[in-house]
């Protein structure tokens, strides 16, 4: 039953259920492990580390917890262990860390700063005040360069660097799947999960002209595998039984039903001065608000950047999510 099971992720966008690659990872692994559950959308703090989560009863697993997401489906709330038997072959170790590095840092660069960055604004924070979201956009953006050490000087350097071990990661999985359909032993694992929401959201988010769409066209096999994966768990109808079902959050679902439906119009009447003083102060609390995040942002740019210099000055330190 999928009653008190709820995958809360990133809203949908790109012809995807969510937009998101670590909200997308979960969202197949549960596909996988055909265990139900309904699809709610966070759209109110799209920037929170702890999307996605999975809810069970009066237990919550978070993304921010343990090593992610599909990690705490398997150890905290019991979900099926999909990779089981297959942990210990000799190339996981390695396909995983192509997959949490090689690959997940050159998603992120295209992500943020490829594209002068839309297909993150899109996935993430458009559904935000225009300013609020492109200041958190900014924000995001800076602090991918600041973990890949990207400076003015060195920026063509580093994209290079990137792409390459994108191209050379792609080059390990096309061997590894060869014609199977998924990677280890023809049968789904977390890496296939992993995987797959990488190359969903390369094919369907980035712009035809993105390097890294380019470089994973260029392997038949990868291709085929990801558009496999699309039509059987994506673009599939459902079946009444294990439907799972999509919905946004009752905020948002309330808010939707309020536009959709149109009030009779009304006699306008004159605004007592009570009313004017009401809106023009609210418009400065906005106000006050949108500075107060700018202050912040800045103050929190300044630290990080004497942070830096700090550890250029000490050996340097290696920058993680």
């Amino acid at each position: 039953m999928a009653e008190g099971n709820n995958l809360v992720v990133r809203k949908p966008c790109f012809g995807l259920p969510t937009g998101c690659p670590q909200c997308l990872s979960a969202y197949i692994y549960l596909k996988f492990a055909q265990i139900p559950f309904h699809l709610n959308f966070h759209l109110n703090n799209p920037h929170s580390d702890q999307i996605p989560y999975f809810e069970v009863g009066n237990c919550v697993a978070y993304n921010n917890e343990r090593e992610g997401i599909i990690e705490c489906l398997k150890k905290d709330i019991g979900v099926v262990d999909l990779d089981h038997g297959v942990s210990s072959l000799p190339d996981w170790i390695s396909t995983k860390a192509i997959l949490t590095t090689w690959l997940a840092d050159a998603l992120a660069y295209e992500l943020w700063l490829g594209g002068e960055g839309s297909s993150a604004y899109s996935i993430y924070y458009s559904d935000l005040p225009w300013p609020l979201g492109k200041i958190l956009y900014w924000k995001k953006a800076h602090w991918v360069k600041l973990k890949h050490g990207i400076t003015d000087h060195n920026a063509e350097v580093k994209k290079e660097e990137i792409y390459e071990r994108a191209k050379s990661g792609y080059d390990a999985l096309s061997s590894c799947l060869g014609e199977q359909n998924y990677l280890f032993e023809n049968r789904p694992s977390s890496l296939d999960a992993i995987f797959l929401a990488h190359g969903l959201v390369v094919l369907q988010a980035l712009p035809e002209s993105s390097i890294l769409r380019i470089k994973f066209s260029e392997h038949t096999n990868l291709v085929r595998y990801v558009q496999q994966c699309k039509t059987q768990l994506i673009e599939a109808a459902p079946s009444p039984s294990s439907a799972s079902q999509f919905h946004t959050d009752a905020s948002s679902s309330a808010s939707r039903s309020r536009s959709s439906s149109k009030p009779k119009s009304k006699p306008k009447r004159e605004k007592t001065q009570e009313e004017k003083t009401f809106k023009r102060k609210a418009k400065y609390f906005v106000v006050a608000q949108l500075v107060a995040v700018v202050v912040f942002l800045t103050l929190m740019t300044s630290f990080d950047d004497a942070e830096v210099g700090l550890d250029d000055a000490y050996g340097g330190y290696d920058y993680d999510e």
